[in-house]
């Protein structure tokens, strides 16, 4: 399929075989999608279409790659071609950078993004500190709109008390202004600066969005950053802003975590591999009906293995982070998580910091 299923309606249908082998090797360290993406929601009118493409192609073995709304999608279409007599073997294949995928310990993608948010504020962290005197602080946002899984994984390459991220903002917490505001003087009176990292889709505690955007998507989704004309960093700065009179910047990386080759992960990379060629032998041996899972045995080594999931029990829904991988404020994570983390996005380069001893006569 070429654009995912909304072109597939249309026969955008290409044949990997005439492919030469370097571009298929190579693909496994080229960033983004090869084949296209799509945000297509996909409506019971869709379903007769579909089922005639199949026949006209003779297709047989369905697969699918993505997450939450592309399960759904699989799902439907395996229940039509039931329905229809039609006979099919479909297996979805797990992918998305958010990780909120439902009966897996991660999804191929959130690995590779993962370290990209841990460096970015890592990076942007001594940077911050470094110019206290000209900005007070700094916010950067990450993707995910209902989980905090990427926002949470920036606390990865922390090594002491002050080191960026300070404050890490969830949507799995609502946010109390008054007791947000508390804590970033806090730290500010601690470390002279302030590091803040908040997920996209954050919330207050009435429930609604602190980005403020109304905006939806064709899945009904609040639109946020660049899309929504608005972001929870740009509001959080300017409560800031008003509240202390400080100078200060946010940074909002948008699709970036998404196509990030450069910092692609070992782990990332050969897992992503793993659970595509599950998924082919799953098709041959007529396992129909699940997604390709990625079963953690061990964090110490790390150890990981493939297993499945009905379709019908991933569709549509959300994973949260559990409880007990946040801290008891709500403003960080705990030792859970960083075990958890770690092992996916690999050793962590060091930096080293002056130790600005003074001249004395």
């Amino acid at each position: 399929m070429r654009f995912g299923i909304e072109r597939f309606m249309q026969k955008n249908i290409i044949d990997l075989r005439q492919e030469d082998e370097e571009t298929i090797e190579r693909l496994r360290d080229t960033p983004s999608s090869a084949l296209g993406s799509s945000r297509h929601k996909l409506k019971d009118d869709d379903l007769p279409r579909i089922l005639e493409v199949l026949k006209e192609f003779n297709i047989r073995y369905f697969l699918m790659i993505g997450g939450n709304d592309t399960m759904d999608t699989i799902h439907r279409v395996e229940d039509r071609c039931a329905k229809g007599g039609y006979e099919i073997v479909c297996i979805g294949i797990p992918k998305t950078v958010d990780n909120d995928l439902f009966g897996t310990d991660h999804a191929p993608g959130f690995p590779t993004a993962a370290r990209f948010t841990a460096l970015s504020v890592k990076q942007g962290g001594i940077l911050a500190r470094d110019m206290q005197k000209v900005d007070q602080f700094v916010i950067y946002q990450s993707i995910g709109r209902d989980a905090g899984w990427l926002a949470a994984s920036s606390a990865a390459a922390k090594e002491k008390e002050s080191d960026a991220p300070h404050l890490i903002i969830i949507p799995e917490r609502p946010l109390n202004k008054e007791n947000f505001l508390k804590m970033v003087k806090k730290c500010y009176d601690d470390y002279g600066f302030v590091s803040i990292v908040c997920g996209e889709g954050i919330v207050w505690e009435d429930g609604t969005h602190v980005s403020a955007s109304v905006i939806k998507d064709k899945f009904g989704n609040i639109e946020f950053g660049a899309m929504g004309g608005t972001s929870a960093a740009m509001i959080l700065h300017k409560i800031i802003t008003s509240e202390f009179g400080w100078r200060g910047e946010f940074q909002i990386t948008e699709s970036l975590p998404m196509c990030c080759a450069d910092r692609m992960t070992e782990v990332d990379r050969r897992e992503a591999y793993l659970v595509g060629a599950q998924g082919v032998k799953l098709v041959v041996e007529g396992k129909s009906g699940v997604m390709v899972t990625l079963e953690r045995k061990s964090n110490h080594p790390y150890l990981c293995q493939t297993g499945t999931v009905p379709l019908k029990d991933v569709a549509v829904k959300r994973k949260p982070m559990p409880d007990g991988y946040i801290s008891d404020d709500g403003f960080f994570v705990t030792s859970k998580f960083i075990d958890y983390i770690r092992p996916l996005i690999g050793e962590m380069p060091r930096y080293v910091e002056l130790r600005a001893k003074a001249v004395t006569k």
